[in-house]
């Protein structure tokens, strides 16, 4: 997988390693903004606990 990226990515080695460092910041960017909040509902059903 990370061979075709960087088969497909153009320019020299400097931009592709630009290029696949930007493409991984957007995609943790995504996760933690998106996909996370939305999915935490179903994980944490018992959020509100108290301890005594």
């Amino acid at each position: 997988m990370y061979g075709a990226l960087w088969r497909v990515l153009p320019g020299p080695w400097w931009l592709r390693l630009f290029f696949l460092l930007i493409l991984a910041a957007a995609v943790v960017y995504a996760l933690f903004f998106w996909v996370f909040p939305a999915i935490a509902p179903f994980f944490a059903p018992g959020e509100e606990s108290t301890v005594g």
